[in-house]
């Protein structure tokens, strides 16, 4: 089978990447940078001619506008991007009978106050324009009828790109004292355990006969302050004073979700998956990063 990987060269691309090295099938990346197949995903004639080249018959949607509070003043191309190009993707694998695997985000929620993981049939009520757009995309892909694989996922964090884990390392090590929020909890994502798992529901075959939503973080709960004390805990930077705080005391153009974890029952019943605890995976990732 041939296989698309958009938006190739961000995080969860690239550990796809490194985990499409043990496969049969044939993967093709591509991003609108350097180095890749350049593929515009809002263009669907263009999709639609990279399909028909390569007889594709998968998609994997890694593609995405995702600076949350920049969405907020970037007008349409955030919808474009989040929205309307994941719709190009489905078409196109409609068209072909093909599958179509795309990343959403816990930011659909937000609106109401949660104090129990959310499940993947709760009604979306994001807070800004990045989570709307995100929800959109969504109910266009379901619209298009296409087979496919949808899954939501937070905090992600890789060796790759920019993230909260490089951050934190670099501010732990440099700084005297840092102050962070203690009152937005959720659940940190490594992007290789998500790689991992997709793999697994494509090259297995999983995705067969189960369309819809699923959730996928690792396991555990903890806020941004616990995250940030645990990675200054494994680089041993011991010398910072990290302090919690409150979200009002960093002002955002967006509210984001004070409690967005994600209820993981339907990915792990429904492909039978075991998913890594959130310190076991960051202790992964920041061996390869230290």
């Amino acid at each position: 089978m041939n296989i698309l990987v958009t938006g190739a060269n961000g995080q969860l691309g690239n550990e796809i990447q490194i985990v499409s090295k043990q496969s049969t099938n044939h993967y093709i990346f591509t991003d609108v940078c350097d180095g890749y197949t350049h593929l515009d995903i809002t263009d669907i004639e263009a999709i639609r001619a990279m399909v028909k080249a390569n007889d594709i018959k998968c998609i994997i949607n890694c593609a995405a506008w995702t600076n949350v509070d920049k969405a907020e003043t970037a007008g349409d191309i955030v919808e474009t991007l989040n929205a309307t190009a994941p719709e190009n993707l489905a078409r196109a694998m409609k068209e072909v009978d093909g599958l179509l695997i795309h990343i959403s985000t816990d930011y659909v929620f937000g609106g109401d106050p949660y104090n129990t993981p959310c499940r993947e049939d709760q009604k979306g009520t994001p807070t800004g324009v990045y989570g709307l757009a995100k929800l959109h995309g969504e109910q266009k892909i379901a619209a298009t009828g296409v087979e496919h694989i949808i899954i939501r996922t937070a905090w992600l964090y890789s060796e790759f790109g920019h993230n909260f884990v490089k951050t934190m390392l670099n501010l732990t090590a440099t700084k005297p004292q840092l102050k962070v929020v203690f009152d937005q909890c959720g659940t940190p994502t490594y992007a290789k355990d998500l790689a991992n798992v997709i793999f697994d529901i494509i090259e297995n075959g999983k995705y067969k006969g189960n369309t819809g939503i699923y959730h996928f973080s690792n396991e555990g709960v903890c806020s941004w302050y616990d995250f940030t004390k645990k990675i200054a805990e494994i680089a041993g930077n011991t010398q910072c004073d990290i302090e919690p705080c409150h979200s009002d005391e960093f002002p955002s153009p967006v509210k984001r979700p004070s409690y967005s974890v994600l209820d993981k029952t339907k990915i792990k019943e429904t492909f039978g998956i075991k998913i890594p605890y959130w310190t076991d995976s960051l202790k992964e990732c920041m061996k390869g990063l230290l």
